[in-house]
């Protein structure tokens, strides 16, 4: 038997909300050209109200199976790769288990 896989779709999604380097540029102390020299930076995307990481993995997979023209109970496995964390963690503790 041969165990196989293969990339039959991709899919992604980005947050509702553009911020480019000029309204960024009227809130702090910047400007277009500081940032695109560098970073080559000029716009960023950012999660409003109801955008989760979790949100926007469901729409990517929803693309990529669409991409793909195949249904859910086609599918064994789903590879996510994101840099977002799901929660931000305080800094002031650890999240632990009291004992």
């Amino acid at each position: 038997m041969t165990i196989r896989s293969v990339v039959a779709g991709t899919g992604s999604a980005l947050p509702k909300r553009r911020v480019d380097n000029e309204e960024l540029a009227r809130q702090v102390d910047t400007s277009d050209e500081w940032i695109v020299t560098r970073s080559g930076i000029r716009s960023r995307y950012i999660a409003g109200e109801g955008e989760t990481t979790a949100s926007l993995a469901t729409e990517a997979a929803r693309r990529a199976l669409e991409d793909a023209g195949i249904q859910t109970s086609e599918i064994d496995l789903i590879v996510l790769a994101t840099a977002t964390p799901i929660r931000h963690s305080r800094h002031r503790r650890p999240r632990s288990r009291p004992r």
